[in-house]
């Protein structure tokens, strides 16, 4: 049913589009422009929550937060992804302004699936709204996300550390997010501590904690994640636990 240009895209991604251009697809078509864009989240298990804007003078809510709404209706956890489509086959949409805003204050670790015309791909959340505000009052759930290989080592405890670039991680209750094609799984954490080091200065006793030298960590980071990371680059190197 997706029909942009998505090699960008992942499985669940793509999955996430799809339900909301199902329910798009349903939309009433009554003349009075009440429902016009659909949208969907997907929470840290890979659950779908979907919503429809309603069109009201008022400023009536956009899909984004009715989609939003749904998911915590339903007990959802933090979201992981959101997307929302227009009608009359528009496609991928991207959030108003409103919209970033609330993503920011309340879901920052969530990634977002937009459009630049002619591929659809997904960005964090904080992107979208550079140089932003944030609420002072703003205490969201965090996301750390992993590859699906990270799982069994997180599980039984042998991985406790990350090295992050542009991802931030703060300390505190976190939920481990493990993004597997068909489904994510989710872990509760907490993170105990964050430091900010240059990439060319990660030393051989942090890299220990990934099971490696610092060479290795680093030459594994650039094969694997960051391929255009500088050596004065800084990057987050985070201790976490489950719990």
């Amino acid at each position: 049913m997706t029909t942009a240009t998505d090699p960008a895209l992942t499985a669940a991604e793509r999955r996430l589009i799809d339900a909301a251009q199902e329910v798009v697809s349903r939309l009433p078509e009554d003349g009075a422009y009440l429902h016009t864009v659909a949208s969907a989240v997907m929470d840290v298990r890979g659950d779908i929550h979907t919503g429809a804007n309603v069109g009201h003078f008022t400023g009536g809510p956009c899909a984004e937060l009715v989609a939003l709404g749904t998911a915590a209706a339903a007990a959802a956890g933090p979201i992981a992804l959101i997307v929302a489509v227009g009608d009359g086959g528009r496609g991928v949409i991207g959030p108003c302004g409103r919209c970033r805003q609330v993503l920011l204050d309340q879901q920052p670790d969530c990634r977002v699936i937009v459009s630049d015309g002619g591929e659809w791909f997904s960005v964090p959340a904080r992107d979208l709204l550079p140089h932003s505000y944030q609420h002072p009052d703003a205490d969201p759930p965090r996301l750390l996300r992993f590859s699906p290989q990270h799982w069994g080592s997180v599980v039984d405890g042998g991985k406790t550390a990350t090295t992050r670039f542009d991802d931030p991680a703060v300390p505190g209750p976190v939920t481990l997010m493990f993004e597997f094609d068909d489904r994510y799984r989710a872990l509760p954490g907490v993170v105990d501590s964050v430091e900010h080091v240059r990439f060319a200065d990660l030393t051989d006793a942090q890299a220990a904690l990934e099971g490696c030298t610092a060479d290795e960590l680093r030459a594994a980071l650039r094969t694997y994640y960051y391929p255009d990371i500088r050596d004065d680059d800084v990057v987050d190197f985070v201790r976490f636990r489950t719990v």
